[in-house]
Protein backbone atom coordinates (compact mmCIF):
# COMPACT_ATOMS: atom_id res chain seq x y z
CA UNK A 1 0.00 0.00 0.00
CA UNK A 2 0.82 3.77 -0.89
CA UNK A 3 0.47 6.48 1.15
CA UNK A 4 0.80 9.61 2.16
CA UNK A 5 3.85 9.86 5.31
CA UNK A 6 2.88 10.77 8.66
CA UNK A 7 5.05 12.53 11.61
CA UNK A 8 4.66 8.79 13.96
CA UNK A 9 6.55 7.18 10.20
CA UNK A 10 9.77 9.64 10.68
CA UNK A 11 12.12 6.74 12.70
CA UNK A 12 10.96 4.32 10.39
CA UNK A 13 11.83 6.01 7.72
CA UNK A 14 15.03 7.20 9.08
CA UNK A 15 15.94 3.57 9.97
CA UNK A 16 15.23 2.47 6.01
CA UNK A 17 16.90 5.44 4.59
CA UNK A 18 20.03 4.83 6.66
CA UNK A 19 20.17 1.52 5.36
CA UNK A 20 19.70 1.90 1.86
CA UNK A 21 21.97 4.33 1.93
CA UNK A 22 24.27 1.66 3.08
CA UNK A 23 23.86 -0.70 0.19
CA UNK A 24 25.71 2.47 -2.03
CA UNK A 25 27.86 4.15 0.28
CA UNK A 26 29.36 1.65 1.75
CA UNK A 27 33.34 0.95 0.98
CA UNK A 28 33.00 4.59 -0.59
CA UNK A 29 32.82 6.74 2.77
CA UNK A 30 33.42 6.15 6.38
CA UNK A 31 30.17 4.25 7.76
CA UNK A 32 29.92 7.38 10.38
CA UNK A 33 29.01 9.66 7.22
CA UNK A 34 25.99 8.01 6.60
CA UNK A 35 24.95 5.34 9.75
CA UNK A 36 27.04 7.31 12.51
CA UNK A 37 24.79 8.87 15.06
CA UNK A 38 25.42 12.36 14.12
CA UNK A 39 24.13 11.37 10.09
CA UNK A 40 21.02 9.63 11.48
CA UNK A 41 20.27 12.02 12.93
CA UNK A 42 20.77 14.60 10.58
CA UNK A 43 18.26 12.41 8.23
CA UNK A 44 15.77 11.85 10.99
CA UNK A 45 15.60 15.74 11.28
CA UNK A 46 15.51 16.24 7.56
CA UNK A 47 12.45 13.72 7.25
CA UNK A 48 10.92 15.47 10.23
CA UNK A 49 10.51 18.49 8.24
CA UNK A 50 9.69 16.88 4.83
CA UNK A 51 6.28 15.08 6.07
CA UNK A 52 5.51 17.98 7.48
CA UNK A 53 6.09 20.40 4.82
CA UNK A 54 2.69 22.17 3.18
CA UNK A 55 1.55 20.02 0.35
CA UNK A 56 1.31 22.88 -2.22
CA UNK A 57 6.04 22.49 -1.44
CA UNK A 58 6.14 18.70 -2.16
CA UNK A 59 5.01 15.29 -0.63
CA UNK A 60 6.39 12.35 1.09
CA UNK A 61 4.85 8.51 -0.23
CA UNK A 62 5.71 5.71 2.42
CA UNK A 63 4.74 1.98 0.90
CA UNK A 64 3.55 0.17 3.65
CA UNK A 65 3.81 -3.42 3.73
CA UNK A 66 1.79 -5.52 6.85
CA UNK A 67 1.98 -2.84 9.06
CA UNK A 68 5.92 -2.18 8.04
CA UNK A 69 7.57 0.46 6.18
CA UNK A 70 9.03 -0.63 3.47
CA UNK A 71 10.08 2.30 0.78
CA UNK A 72 9.85 5.98 0.98
CA UNK A 73 9.75 9.02 -1.87
CA UNK A 74 9.64 12.61 -1.51
CA UNK A 75 9.46 15.28 -3.73
CA UNK A 76 9.93 18.80 -3.15
CA UNK A 77 8.69 21.70 -5.40
CA UNK A 78 10.58 25.61 -5.04
CA UNK A 79 10.84 28.37 -7.37
CA UNK A 80 9.20 26.65 -9.85
CA UNK A 81 10.93 23.44 -10.38
CA UNK A 82 10.23 20.09 -9.02
CA UNK A 83 13.00 17.76 -7.77
CA UNK A 84 12.56 14.29 -6.50
CA UNK A 85 14.26 14.16 -3.62
CA UNK A 86 14.55 10.73 -2.13
CA UNK A 87 13.34 7.50 -3.04
CA UNK A 88 14.35 4.48 -0.94
CA UNK A 89 13.09 0.88 -0.70
CA UNK A 90 14.48 -1.23 2.16
CA UNK A 91 16.75 -3.51 0.88
CA UNK A 92 15.00 -6.63 2.35
CA UNK A 93 11.96 -5.77 0.11
CA UNK A 94 13.86 -4.90 -3.09
CA UNK A 95 12.29 -6.29 -6.64
CA UNK A 96 8.92 -6.85 -5.58
CA UNK A 97 7.24 -3.49 -6.69
CA UNK A 98 7.33 -1.12 -4.45
CA UNK A 99 9.92 1.24 -5.99
CA UNK A 100 7.63 1.48 -9.00
CA UNK A 101 4.81 2.03 -7.01
CA UNK A 102 6.42 4.69 -5.25
CA UNK A 103 7.01 6.30 -8.33
CA UNK A 104 3.80 5.94 -9.95
CA UNK A 105 2.19 7.56 -7.09
CA UNK A 106 4.46 10.38 -7.36
CA UNK A 107 3.80 10.97 -11.38
CA UNK A 108 0.19 10.99 -9.91
CA UNK A 109 1.39 13.87 -7.87
CA UNK A 110 2.70 15.75 -10.22
CA UNK A 111 0.31 15.31 -13.16
CA UNK A 112 -2.21 16.48 -10.55
CA UNK A 113 -0.21 19.63 -9.47
CA UNK A 114 0.59 20.24 -13.72
CA UNK A 115 4.06 19.49 -13.07
CA UNK A 116 6.08 19.08 -16.64
CA UNK A 117 9.18 18.31 -15.31
CA UNK A 118 11.30 16.98 -12.69
CA UNK A 119 14.85 16.36 -11.85
CA UNK A 120 16.44 14.17 -9.87
CA UNK A 121 20.01 13.70 -8.50
CA UNK A 122 21.33 10.48 -7.99
CA UNK A 123 24.97 9.52 -6.66
CA UNK A 124 27.17 8.13 -9.64
CA UNK A 125 28.07 4.58 -7.94
CA UNK A 126 24.36 3.65 -7.30
CA UNK A 127 24.44 2.30 -10.74
CA UNK A 128 20.97 0.00 -9.65
CA UNK A 129 19.27 3.37 -8.75
CA UNK A 130 20.31 4.66 -12.13
CA UNK A 131 18.77 1.41 -14.38
CA UNK A 132 16.03 1.94 -11.80
CA UNK A 133 15.29 6.11 -13.54
CA UNK A 134 15.93 4.59 -16.84
CA UNK A 135 13.56 2.26 -16.81
CA UNK A 136 10.95 4.76 -16.30
CA UNK A 137 12.01 7.03 -18.17
CA UNK A 138 14.40 9.43 -16.36
CA UNK A 139 17.32 10.82 -18.65
CA UNK A 140 20.26 12.76 -18.21
CA UNK A 141 20.18 16.49 -19.40
CA UNK A 142 23.29 16.69 -22.22
CA UNK A 143 23.98 20.19 -21.56
CA UNK A 144 24.11 19.80 -17.91
CA UNK A 145 27.73 20.17 -16.60
CA UNK A 146 28.40 16.97 -13.65
CA UNK A 147 27.40 17.87 -10.19
CA UNK A 148 30.24 16.43 -7.92
CA UNK A 149 29.61 12.78 -7.07
CA UNK A 150 26.20 12.91 -8.49
CA UNK A 151 24.58 13.08 -12.07
CA UNK A 152 21.59 15.20 -12.51
CA UNK A 153 18.07 13.45 -14.41
CA UNK A 154 15.46 14.51 -15.77
CA UNK A 155 11.76 13.16 -16.45
CA UNK A 156 8.76 14.35 -18.52
CA UNK A 157 5.94 14.43 -16.61
CA UNK A 158 3.84 13.62 -20.07
CA UNK A 159 6.10 10.60 -21.05
CA UNK A 160 7.62 12.21 -23.70
CA UNK A 161 11.91 12.05 -23.96
CA UNK A 162 13.39 15.01 -21.54
CA UNK A 163 14.98 17.03 -23.85
CA UNK A 164 11.85 17.27 -26.14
Amino acid sequence: MIRAALPADVDAIAALHTRARATYYAGRFPEETYAGDLAVAHTREGWSRAVVRDRADGGVFCAERDGEVTGVAAFLTADGETTLTQLHVDPGHWRRGTGAALHAACLAAWRRAGVERVRLEVYEHNLRAQAFYASHGWRPDPAAAPSGSHRTLWLRVDGSPSGE
